[in-house]
């Protein structure tokens, strides 16, 4: 497959096709990393940081697992009043 680096104000920018961009799970406006080799480059997605209120949101009822028992507290894990 070939592209067209295009001019984009005072950059170059290249269009990533649809096709190219779900095989490499990113979508508009995701942070992707450049590594420049000889004459070479390498676009791939960035790692996604995660984010607790993201992880919080995809728990359901079907999938939240009941609390364990862990028996009786045999250390600190209770601080005094």
């Amino acid at each position: 497959m070939t592209a067209t680096i295009q001019k984009w104000g005072n950059s170059l920018a290249l269009r990533i096709p649809m096709a190219v961009a779900k095989q490499i799970h990113v979508q508009e406006g995701d942070t992707v990393l450049l590594k420049v080799g000889n004459s070479t480059l390498t676009v791939k997605p960035a790692p996604k940081r995660l984010c607790l209120d993201d992880l919080l949101a995809k728990v359901t009822p079907e999938n939240l697992h009941p609390a364990t028992d862990w028996g009786a507290d045999v250390g600190k894990e209770v601080v005094p009043p």
